[in-house]
């Protein structure tokens, strides 16, 4: 079994942190490291050769999409993931056509990144539920709960989960509680 050199970048730590354990459950994937911008990606990926390159797009300095279009220039044979709570087809698609391979609504993170990273390396693309490609009667209904530890982050994605459902003609109910 050859090891898959992978690329983690995201600008939240915390997230860096929750997929090195899900990468865990597979031997044959190994982190050769991690950035925390687009630009910093790009010049680590430069050094670090990876196979896979798992790629937030709401990123500082170079936002994830930019990079992609640097990466698949530098490394064409490296496969992209993009990560992100982006959720707007439009989105999705500039993803796509910037190099990525897959596209994985960070919600869904937990299920879906490692059937992601299957599907990509055995050269098929993959987009994730919860983005309006792949929505089917199963995903209306269902719950999700999530906890935020800065009410700026809440904000910021309550908004994007809102306006995404209202988008897609789709109920959204939050429930927040004060700290």
């Amino acid at each position: 079994m050859s090891t898959i050199r992978v690329l983690v970048v995201d600008d939240y730590e915390p997230l860096r942190r929750v997929v090195r354990l899900i990468l865990q459950l597979r031997d044959d994937l190994q982190i050769v490291g991690e950035a925390s911008d687009g630009l910093e990606a790009v010049q680590k990926a430069k050094v670090l050769q990876p196979d896979l390159i798992l790629l937030d797009i709401d990123l500082p300095r170079l936002n994830g999409i930019q990079a992609a279009r640097r990466l698949h220039d530098l490394m064409p044979q490296a496969k992209i993931v993009f990560l992100s709570i982006e959720s707007s087809p439009a989105v999705v698609r500039e993803a796509f056509s910037a190099g990525g391979s897959g596209y994985v609504y960070k919600l869904n993170i937990g299920s879906e990144l490692l059937t992601a990273i299957e599907r990509v390396l055995g050269s098929t693309e993959f987009v994730g539920s919860g983005l309006g490609f792949a929505e089917t009667a199963s995903h209306y209904g269902s719950h999700e709960m999530l906890i935020y530890s800065e009410e700026k982050v809440l904000l910021e994605n309550f908004t994007r989960f809102t306006a995404a459902a209202l988008k897609a003609g789709r109920p959204a109910i939050v429930v927040a509680t004060k700290s």
